[in-house]
């Protein structure tokens, strides 16, 4: 492709672009656009749910239906992008635009986690914690806006980018797009949380949540400014209108005229979509005809994302009671969410090339309908797991947290400053004691300090334990009090452990790649090309009402055992899968590409027909005139009587 040349026309003007390797070089940008923002995004909300119970206080069913809020949000609004990309905008300045919204509300959330600002008694606790939530509030929905209005728009403005003789190119863009998205997730879902578990501040020290939500903002500027510097670079297509919005007016069309049309007395059609005849072109009606039948199949679906996506909110909260030291690695409650992108990775090539193969050379009839329904079981199963953890949890212990709390009461006869490389715990006055702190599992030195004369301890934490340190009063400061101290331990640390949440992961992401990815390929494989964006459409809003039902569930159902909502959840997910699998078996595979040609075929024949007809009426009207013009020519001969 030459420069200034526009790949779909050949015209010029169309951007400046040069080819690497037979790639547009204006990809590139857009690929490491892609990266830094789903980065942003997963790094995020990787650690929300932590945010809001840890920094805001909340509770847990509080910041499970606000966590999953913010998803469905992120889920609605693509919808709304779409529209504005295809109608109005174009691709380039809707992904402009709301990138720099999106951008607003990642440096909002960051700047919400800095206790210091609100924190006017230098306690490490905000004291006007208002501030901070109509921060944070502001800044999700910023992000929502963002994150979902430029999920539609990105991948397609890089396909727009190749031409038509880059066929193999674009596939082979789509390939790397989808693992930036997934190389991105698996990346900021492990530094964030490392990130988030650092101490930060500037009077007192504290969970550093502005830290994990600051990088994920200053890569979502990082990818704003990429795009915008390859903006000469790109082909810009115009809006062209948008598919659903035809399709919107065609059904209510249809709906309104089977209304108006309602007496016994008009004769009845197929279907009812046939009542837009009298205004639609009949080859859009079938094709929403096809698009219909998926998105009749969609119904159950929610409930598979009810349950799915629960592993950024139920299953990191159930994570922060539990111990995650593997040995040489200590694993935070957030940072379990790996596992899944992981998986993905691993499982993925595995289906593709053994499990599904295997299945057919058995003879067995594994269609796409029947791996949703297993992949929606597989959901089932792996909170059944999350429930069996949870009861083995709430019998281990009682009191459930995964910071370590500590407290120190002073028994000498004179003030003593207590102090870690990271906690300060301050001046504690003789016969007083100090607040609990928070002190990260591991070995930790303290430091004993009064007037010139200090020493130092060490003690080792497990995940949510609670200590009680006594300084005696026959203490000497020295250059080491370790026997010195004592300790009583308040409460255990967590003593079940993380790796038990591995087969619920493993059982979820298997019904991921069997429910989701082979739901998207047999979506596509039912409908005509031209009706993809409605079908995505479809399938985002089943995601966003699957994590409402979540809001709804947590909010309302109040049960008093965790593990019981888990076993609900699981109950009503099987309930589904028997329905949908009910709907599968009498569902009717079609070739949407076969029909539509078909259908073409009958339209040319029907013109044909009025055409043979048109002209059968032109030639009778003709011989009509020419027999006229000799009756007239007869008559002017004849002689009056």
């Amino acid at each position: 492709m030459a420069d200034h040349e526009d790949p779909k026309t050949g015209k010029k003007n169309k951007g400046t672009s040069k080819e690497v390797c037979g790639y547009p070089l204006s990809i590139f940008f857009i690929v490491v656009n892609e990266f830094c923002e789903r980065f942003s995004y997963y790094g995020m909300r990787a650690v929300l749910v932590l945010y809001f119970k840890y920094f805001l206080r909340w509770d847990d069913d509080l910041a499970t239906s606000i966590y999953h809020t913010f998803v469905a949000l992120c889920y609605l609004t693509p919808i709304l992008g779409a529209i504005v990309a295809d109608s109005w905008l174009g691709k380039f300045k809707t992904i402009i635009y709301l990138s720099i919204v999106y951008a607003i509300g990642q440096v909002a959330m960051a700047v919400s986690a800095i206790h210091d600002i609100t924190d006017t008694d230098r306690d490490g606790t905000p004291n006007n914690m208002t501030f901070h939530v109509v921060l944070s509030m502001v800044g999700l929905f910023l992000i929502a806006l963002g994150t979902g209005g430029i999920k539609p728009c990105v991948a397609a403005f890089g396909g727009d980018q190749f031409g038509d003789h880059q066929e193999r190119q674009r596939r082979t863009f789509f390939s790397v797009f989808y693992l930036c998205i997934n190389g991105g997730s698996l990346l900021s879902t492990i530094i964030t949380p490392i990130l988030r578990a650092q101490n930060c501040g500037i009077y007192s020290k504290q969970k550093c949540y502005s830290l994990a939500f600051g990088v994920p903002a200053a890569l979502m500027v990082v990818a704003l400014v990429v795009f915008i510097v390859g903006s000469g670079m790109y082909y810009k297509a115009k809006p062209e209108g948008n598919i659903m919005g035809d399709v919107c007016k065609c059904i209510g069309f249809a709906i309104s005229n089977r209304y108006k049309h309602r007496s016994k007395q008009y004769p009845s059609r197929e279907h009812w979509m046939d009542w837009a005849e009298d205004k639609y072109d009949k080859l859009l009606i079938a094709q929403i005809k096809m698009v219909l039948k998926v998105l009749f199949l969609y119904i159950p679906l929610p409930m598979f994302w009810t349950l799915f996506d629960q592993k950024g909110s139920r299953w990191t909260l159930q994570a922060t009671t539990m111990d995650g030291n593997f040995g040489a690695i200590v694993i935070q409650p957030d940072q379990m969410q790996t596992v899944n992108p992981i998986l993905i990775l691993t499982l993925v090539p595995i289906m593709d090339s053994v499990i599904y193969p295997l299945i057919k050379k058995c003879g067995l009839n594994f269609t796409p309908l029947k791996r949703m329904t297993v992949g929606m079981f597989l959901a089932a199963l792996a909170f059944v797991c999350a429930a069996v953890v949870q009861i083995e949890i709430d019998v281990s212990r009682k009191h459930l947290t995964y910071f370590n709390l500590t407290q120190f009461v002073n028994g000498m006869n004179k003030p003593v400053n207590v102090s870690t490389s990271e906690v300060v715990f301050g001046q504690i006055e003789k016969f007083h004691y100090s607040n609990y702190s928070q002190i990260r599992n591991g070995r930790a030195t303290f430091f004993l300090q009064s007037g010139q004369l200090s020493c130092a301890f060490s003690r080792d934490f497990g995940f949510g334990s609670s200590y009680t340190f006594f300084i005696p009063s026959t203490l000497s400061l020295g250059s080491n009090c370790q026997e010195s101290i004592t300790g009583a331990e308040d409460i255990k640390p967590n003593s079940v452990h993380m790796a038990l949440q591995v087969p619920q992961y493993f059982f979820i992401t298997a019904g991921e790649v069997m429910f989701s990815v082979t739901g998207l390929e047999f979506s596509y494989s039912q409908a005509p090309s031209n009706m993809k964006a409605v079908l995505q459409a479809g399938w985002l809003l089943t995601v966003a009402i699957g994590n409402f039902i979540v809001l709804i569930v947590a909010e309302v159902a109040k049960l008093p055992k965790q593990w019981t909502e888990y076993v609900l959840f699981a109950s009503l997910l099987l309930c589904v899968c028997i329905i949908f699998s009910i709907m599968a078996y009498f569902y009717t595979y079609i070739d949407p590409t076969e029909i539509e040609a078909k259908f073409r075929r009958n339209v040319g024949d029907d013109d044909d027909d009025k055409n043979d007809k048109q002209r059968k009426l032109e030639m009778e009207m003709m011989k009509r005139d020419l027999d006229r013009s000799d009756d007239e020519h007869y008559k002017g001969k004849q002689t009056k009587m």
